[in-house]
């Protein structure tokens, strides 16, 4: 599935504040607007199958991004389509083609089983019982959760919960997959694991990945592009052998390349 979008932009609203009480009285009654852009006039595409880093500093406009692209948020001006789709207005049928992992939103119960949790997620999606099964059991073995199954969401560890989050986000077979930091606080087996699944989802199924991370292994592993915001604006598009070119140093370290853009990018 391919995502396309142009000169999309999304602003929000800021009231300004003003001292004194006076003062304060009157832009109760008189509002002033201020408006902060978070995205502006934002465009790429990404073509179907293609595992993308989406990269950029905290406040860049990532996340915002991310949640119009899944239909959580609507964009104020700008073209959006995921597949041929507007993702906030075709929000039922967009959400059956997509699958997001959230480093700070669980789609697993806390205090349940983890099986339950998919029990739950299979009646949402309403997926047929074959196709459930079928890819629980896959998953499952995939992903070496088997044995976790049974066990409540809360004893699990980090690295088994965020493998049990990818087979919740995975159970209705997306074409996309939405990856916010997905080996964050990770052990290193845990991460080795996370990403040859990743690896494999993309090559087997030809799943489209958008990989939001600061981990550059996790780039180097993955992915084919990197597409790196700043300011809600494209700063750079391109694969890593682009990317050193781009930096004007091609023995940098990946670390230090990314770094620099850091450094190039807006302040937070």
């Amino acid at each position: 599935m391919s995502i396309e979008v142009r000169n999309l932009s999304k602003r929000f609203v800021k009231y300004e504040n003003n001292k004194g009480f006076i003062k304060n009285v009157y832009s109760y009654f008189s509002p002033k607007r201020n408006y902060k852009y978070a995205l502006r006039d934002l465009s790429f595409k990404i073509n179907d199958g293609e595992i993308v880093g989406y990269l950029g500093k905290n406040g860049a406009g990532k996340s915002t991004t991310i949640k119009i692209l899944s239909g959580i948020m609507k964009a104020d001006d700008g073209i959006c389509l995921v597949d041929d789709r507007t993702p906030w207005i075709n929000r039922k049928e967009h959400v059956q083609t997509i699958g997001v992992v959230f480093g700070q939103k669980s789609n697993l119960w806390w205090d349940l089983p983890v099986i339950d949790s998919f029990n739950l997620l299979n009646a949402i999606y309403k997926i047929p019982k074959s196709s459930y099964e079928k890819n629980l059991s896959y998953l499952a073995k995939e992903l070496d959760i088997i044995k976790l199954l049974d066990q409540p969401v809360r004893t699990l560890s980090l690295g088994q919960r965020m493998r049990c989050e990818i087979a919740a986000s995975l159970l209705h077979s997306p074409k996309i997959l939405f990856l916010d930091e997905p080996t964050i606080g990770l052990d290193a087996l845990s991460k080795k694991k996370v990403r040859a699944f990743i690896k494999k989802l993309n090559k087997t199924q030809n799943t489209t990945i958008i990989l939001t991370t600061h981990d550059t292994q996790d780039l180097e592993a993955l992915v084919d592009r990197i597409l790196f915001i700043d300011e809600g604006k494209i700063l750079f598009d391109g694969t890593i052998p682009e990317l050193k070119l781009f930096s004007g140093d091609q023995n940098q370290s990946l670390d230090d390349i990314l770094i620099g853009l850091y450094q190039m990018s807006g302040d937070d």
